[in-house]
């Protein structure tokens, strides 16, 4: 999620209670919410690198007592048992709103790279945000119940949550229904939208196609609505790109890739794209690039190429 969202659980959270557990209390809750996102430094080391380690260490359950006591060291607190343990859920509601969009986090680590995701909720969602700002404007016009208003404002949010679950679930069932001469989908995914909560983009694969599908619960699911995308068949030129460091990166990270094979002078340009954030068409920030040899020999690989 984005960090505004973090900072407003962080603040219900603390009017909620838990900013009792040390005379910083409400500081130290806004910074535990959004702590695990220090790694979000690595932007300024280049795509490659913020691909490979943003949502990683500090995103794992492992390491969330370690992380949480950066926010108290932040907000000068005092160290207790009270304030630690507050601290520490103000750390899991990160991670937990991390969870249900599709980005992904490796709550395992360091065990395992696997990124956990629901596919729920949109890396900014305009409902939630309503929520939030709905509970503190409540707070500001009734103080003497503000702790009333914040507990309300986290149940409404675990409400919504739980209505994109059983939606997430819906549109999954209608993407199931799609045949691509006759062909029935091998995966489907339904990806969340940042304003309708009825409405999802659908990714469906099929054997030797991708099908990317609008699915709108309000409206009905029309599978002719949909794009068709043949997938490129292997060839040698891919298993050279993904020798290389940039590609062993993304598919690391990638969810939904897609590959886009393009005869140029030199060879052939290989592109390597993630259908969660971008299409065949405009693959937007989610994609590598290779310019290979007819040889098999890697001339150039990276972002932005």
């Amino acid at each position: 999620m984005d960090n505004i969202t973090h900072s407003l659980v962080g603040l219900m959270l603390a009017r909620a209670g838990l900013e009792k557990t040390t005379p910083h209390g409400t500081a130290m809750m806004v910074l535990a919410a959004n702590a695990p996102d220090i790694d979000a430094v690595f932007w300024f080391s280049g795509t490659q690198t913020y691909l490979e380690w943003h949502r990683s260490y500090p995103h794992a359950i492992a390491l969330a007592p370690l992380v949480a006591l950066l926010p108290m060291l932040l907000a000068r607190v005092r160290f207790s048992w009270p304030s630690f343990l507050a601290s520490l859920i103000g750390v899991f509601s990160h991670l937990l709103l991390d969870w249900t969009n599709s980005y992904g986090i490796p709550l395992a680590l360091p065990f395992s790279w696997h990124r956990f995701h629901l596919d729920t909720v949109y890396l900014f969602d305009a409902w939630i945000t309503a929520i939030l700002l709905g509970a503190i404007v409540a707070m500001a016009l009734a103080q003497r119940v503000r702790r009333n208003w914040a507990r309300t404002a986290l149940a409404a949010l675990l409400v919504f949550e739980s209505f994109r679950v059983a939606t997430h679930s819906r549109a999954v069932e209608a993407l199931f229904t799609l045949r691509h001469q006759g062909a029935a989908p091998q995966r489907v995914t339904a990806l969340p939208g940042a304003l309708n909560p009825l409405a999802w983009g659908g990714v469906v694969e099929g054997p030797g196609f991708v099908v990317i599908v609008p699915v709108n619960l309000a409206a009905g699911f029309d599978a002719r609505a949909g794009r068709l995308y043949p997938i490129a068949a292997p060839i040698p030129a891919m298993d050279a790109a993904l020798r290389t460091r940039p590609f062993q990166v993304f598919s690391s990270w990638s969810q939904l890739p897609f590959w886009k094979v393009t005869p140029v002078a030199e060879g052939v340009r290989l592109d390597l794209m993630d259908l969660r954030f971008g299409t065949p068409d405009g693959p937007g920030f989610a994609s590598v690039s290779a310019i290979v040899d007819p040889a098999g020999k890697v001339l150039r690989a990276g972002f932005g190429i």
